[in-house]
């Protein structure tokens, strides 16, 4: 009897253990899906995804109309720009050159109390500064505040993801700060799930886009004060380095010279579309350039706002763009055979998948799950939401290799790092501020390739110190408008246990108090990672 009793208790012990090994190797498995289709596990977010069961969640986040998102909302209820048309922005916000400069001069000469003999700064000047960067403000209040506390996490991460793929840079000129609001809005949010050709057509169309990268002055060389056409690679906009400041006073630009300008054509083949090696030529370049002239702004000197196709300035001969031949006359529907040709070209469909299978699975994605994806994006007619389910329900998406093996960017980081404590955020400002000391300013990519989504990019110690330096003043409560209850934090949301090595682990031990463990687990190798 005594050995039945023994066996019996044997086989419950295995098995038990047997449980507890399934249930923390699926606690793994959700907690990876977390990190890559959103920005991390929430206190909770483990347990309620286990009983929806992984598959429902993944299937819900990819239907994001379906998930109420009244709380993230009211959040955002506030911020009175995140509504208004670019037209509309421009007319609030934006200040003439010469109402600057009368806002600037005279200056006050009442020295402020304790500083005698100083001038104080122009209340006018100062009140416009203000003024012009509350839309930029809002905005990236609201990219942070989406991210953390909206339960849509796939689609947050995919505006991000879009938004960088079609990057507009808001430091370009003394307007797109004022458009970025209604193109992220408008031209990417709505389609990240959506087919891509709409998007693709959104973005072309997009004011913030005709002005960042100079279509809206491209002409025919024989239009109406336009000089002869410039060949050539033309200069991309704004390719100082990254993490560089954003000029905080709108820059008047010298008055361009009107001709053809490739800036647009040249990035709708090799980042938009095709890929720097997806078959195009120079001379393609310049066709597709030539199809879009006329592609302009309404009113852009005055901030207009409205994409508005000038047929005086757009060149109605015919054209061949990768072997097609668009006819003389096509007048605007130039530009949009030029998206339908680039949007099912097979080039498009691997550098997208490519591109995907990188945000969401590693830096090198395995050529069979591109291969995969990018059949998929031909078969589909561009359809976004069938292509990302290919990704992110396929093996490599789910395999152990694909486990860590993506390092967060700092926007990444932040905001998981927000999730991971419970943080309450009443004041997104000083969180805006400190993605700027942390080398990844929101809306601040210069260059038309937007940030980079490779560990090479973040990795240095200068950056690992910045973090740790965020994790401490954050766990600290030393962030203005942020609250973080640290006794209540369990330092399992934050980095399982079983995740962490062993140095981490004597690392964390050796912290004097609660709050000292969480920012050290926040500033950890492992947290860094995805």
């Amino acid at each position: 009897m005594k050995f039945l009793k023994a066996i019996t208790i044997s086989v419950l012990v295995a098995a038990t253990a047997t449980l507890s090994a399934r249930s923390a190797a699926q606690d793994d498995t959700i907690g990876h899906v977390l990190g890559r289709l959103g920005y991390g596990a929430r206190a909770g977010d483990i347990e309620r995804v286990r009983a929806m069961g992984l598959e429902k969640y993944i299937e819900l986040q990819l239907e994001p109309a379906k998930i109420d998102a009244q709380a993230v909302e009211a959040r955002l209820a506030s911020f009175e720009t995140l509504g208004l048309s670019s037209s509309e922005m421009a007319r609030r916000f934006y200040t003439p050159p010469q109402q600057r400069n009368q806002a600037a001069a005279p200056p006050q000469m009442t020295p402020p109390p304790g500083e005698p003999g100083q001038m104080a700064p122009p209340a006018g000047a100062q009140r416009q500064r203000t003024q012009a960067n509350l839309p930029l403000l809002e905005l990236s209040q609201q990219k942070l505040l989406r991210a953390v506390y909206s339960d849509r996490q796939l689609e947050e991460v995919l505006v991000d993801f879009w938004f960088n793929h079609f990057n507009v840079f808001a430091g370009k000129g003394q307007f797109a700060r004022f458009y970025l609001t209604e193109y992220e809005r408008e031209a990417i949010r709505p389609h990240v799930l959506g087919n891509f050709r709409d998007m693709l057509g959104e973005t072309a169309k997009s004011p913030a886009m005709l002005w960042y990268l100079d279509n809206w002055m491209s002409a025919a060389p024989e239009a109406p004060q336009a000089p002869q056409a410039r060949r050539g690679r033309s200069r991309r906009p704004g390719m100082a380095g990254r993490g560089n400041p954003m000029p905080q006073q709108p820059q008047q630009p010298a008055r361009p010279a009107r001709g053809l300008n490739e800036n647009y054509g040249r990035e709708l083949l090799e980042l938009h579309t095709l890929g720097v090696d997806g078959g195009y030529t120079q001379k393609d370049v310049i066709e597709v350039a030539r199809a879009f002239t006329g592609w302009t702004i309404e009113a852009p000197r005055r901030g207009g706002g409205d994409f508005q196709f000038n047929e005086r300035i757009h060149d109605n001969g015919a054209k061949v763009v990768l072997g097609h031949t668009l006819p003389a006359g096509g007048g605007q529907r130039d530009g949009e055979r030029v998206l339908d040709i680039v949007a099912a070209h097979p080039s498009t469909a691997k550098h997208i998948a490519r591109k995907l299978a990188r945000r969401f699975v590693s830096d090198t994605p395995p050529q069979a799950l591109v291969d995969r994806a990018a059949k998929v994006f031909l078969d589909s007619g561009g359809d976004l939401k069938k292509v990302t389910r290919a990704i992110i329900t396929s093996p490599e998406f789910m395999a152990e290799a694909a486990r860590g093996a993506k390092v967060k960017t700092p926007f990444e980081f932040v905001v998981s790092a927000l999730r991971a404590t419970g943080a309450e955020v009443r004041n997104a400002g000083p969180l805006v501020q400190q993605l700027r000391t942390l080398g990844m300013p929101l809306y601040g990519a210069q260059p038309p390739t937007g940030y980079d989504d490779t560990a090479a990019s973040w990795v240095n110690s200068g950056a690992l110190i910045n973090r740790m330096n965020f994790a401490v003043a954050l766990v600290s409560n030393r962030l203005p408008g942020t609250r973080v209850a640290a006794n209540r934090v369990e330092p399992g949301t934050i980095v399982a246990p079983g995740a962490l090595s062993p140095a981490t682990r004597g690392t964390v031990a050796k912290a004097a108090d609660k709050p000292g463990q969480l920012a050290l687990l926040l500033g950890s190798p492992e947290f860094q990672r995805k």
